[in-house]
């Protein structure tokens, strides 16, 4: 079996979470800087097994695309081109920020600690891919 690498895709920073070999675990992986992350992601695949990307989908309540489905769609046709033998799957991300800000509250972080927007970018990455762990 290979990973699965979840992204968060932003307009500024990306978070990434990725599984264990088994696909039974979900770990932050790390944030990037969006403009180098199809540089990253090629580099990663060079030294790890990735089966599957799981994109995060933001969704109004509506269950309509959100503003930053706009950014999305040509992320993913860049990575489609870069690394085409490795599928994009899409999920539901709605929450996961307010989530994963929870999650820093409740796991005890700082204020400080807390006002890091990477942080909270690795940690929805990680939801997403839970989450997705969670429907197989």
């Amino acid at each position: 079996m290979g990973r699965i690498l979840a992204i968060d895709y932003g307009k500024v920073r990306t978070g990434i979470a990725v599984t264990d070999e088994l696909q039974i675990i979900a770990s932050g992986l790390t944030t990037v800087d969006t403009k180098q992350l199809i540089s990253f992601l090629k580099d990663y695949i060079k030294t790890e097994f990735v089966e599957l990307f799981l994109v995060g989908e933001p969704k109004q309540m509506n269950n309509e695309a959100s503003e930053s489905e706009a950014l999305i769609i040509p992320f993913l046709e860049k990575l489609q081109k870069a690394i085409p033998n490795i599928p994009v799957k899409r999920v539901d991300e709605r929450f996961t920020s307010k989530m994963a800000f929870q999650t820093m509250i409740d796991s005890g972080l700082s204020k400080k600690k807390r006002q890091n927007k990477a942080l909270v970018d690795e940690i929805s990455a990680t939801l997403i891919l839970q989450s997705y762990l969670y429907a197989q």
